[in-house]
């Protein structure tokens, strides 16, 4: 199995910065697909980055494109979300998942979920 863990978010004014962290342990971080996604009160939990086993490939949401980065340290067992020009629609839990296979944008495909991490972004 793999354990997540997520930290980073907080309390940020519109147009503001954060970076949420996705920390894992052992010898399978580096073969596994991550994936952020997102749940808004009263929402269905969303997509919104995701990042090859290499780090090679990397996919987002429109909603979040040209905002948000992912990017991982396999060194580190460390996957990345850099947010950027936050809006108060981003408020949300943000989670981190992970799959043994390739890259996918969908969250049923996704076997390991961390407990997630509170962003809100006030107006």
């Amino acid at each position: 199995q793999v354990q997540l863990v997520e930290s980073g978010g907080g309390l940020v004014q519109a147009g503001g910065s954060l970076r949420l962290s996705c920390t894992t342990s052992g010898r399978t971080f580096r073969s596994i697909t991550v994936g952020w996604f997102r749940q808004a009160p009263g929402k269905e939990r969303e997509f919104v980055a995701a990042i090859s086993r290499s780090g090679g490939n990397t996919y987002y949401a429109d909603s979040v494109k040209g905002r948000f980065t992912i990017s991982r340290d396999n060194a580190k067992n460390t996957v990345y979300l850099q947010m950027n020009s936050l809006k108060p629609g981003d408020t949300a839990v943000y989670y981190c998942a992970a799959r043994m296979a390739v890259l996918v944008l969908t969250t049923t495909a996704y076997d390991y979920w961390g407990q997630g991490t509170q962003v809100t972004v006030s107006s």
